[in-house]
């Protein structure tokens, strides 16, 4: 392999160690300024936004296990990786909305392919920090309601009290 072709391997490479996912992107029709904006969303979502070749692609996909169909390797191809996967989904189903210029088509998560379809689903999904809020709810709620359990009667008996008392003044 030529050194040049190494080198953007190496980069793909890169890329793909340091995320959990990658989504691949047909960016054609899109401006630099357009891809200036769509990097700098990505980026406030720890994302990133790399144009590469698709044969460097496949040969680092490859390497790192990563399943990506033959036919999605054709074409102008931009891969999204790092941050958090929901995140950088919310952001390419936003600019795709907004430009209608940018096309998923496919991503992997972890050891598996996932289709333009079900990225856009992890779109609909809420971020991290919300879902971990939502677990913590979950968590805190039968707790506050065994409080709630045990504290009834002592207030229920206050509250007899109270009104005996007022019953004999």
């Amino acid at each position: 392999m030529r050194p040049e072709k190494k080198f953007l391997v190496r980069e793909v490479a890169e890329q793909l160690e340091k995320s959990e996912y990658v989504y691949l992107t047909d960016f054609t029709g899109i401006t630099v300024d357009e891809s200036d904006e769509l990097r700098g969303e990505l980026a406030s979502r720890g994302a990133e936004f790399h144009i590469v070749k698709n044969s460097a692609l496949k040969i680092a996909a490859t390497e790192h296990n990563i399943s990506i169909s033959e036919e999605f390797l054709s074409g102008p191809t931009a891969i999204v990786t790092g941050g958090d996967p929901s995140g950088a989904a919310k952001v390419l189903g936003s600019f795709r909305k907004s430009k209608s210029k940018l096309t998923l088509k496919t991503g992997a998560l972890g050891d598996r392919q996932l289709t333009a379809k079900e990225i856009s689903s992890l779109a609909n999904l809420p971020n991290l920090e919300t879902l971990q809020a939502q677990l913590l709810s979950l968590l805190g709620t039968p707790a506050t309601q065994l409080v709630t359990l045990f504290n009834t009667p002592a207030r229920q008996f206050v509250t007899v009290l109270a009104a005996k008392a007022d019953e004999v003044d």
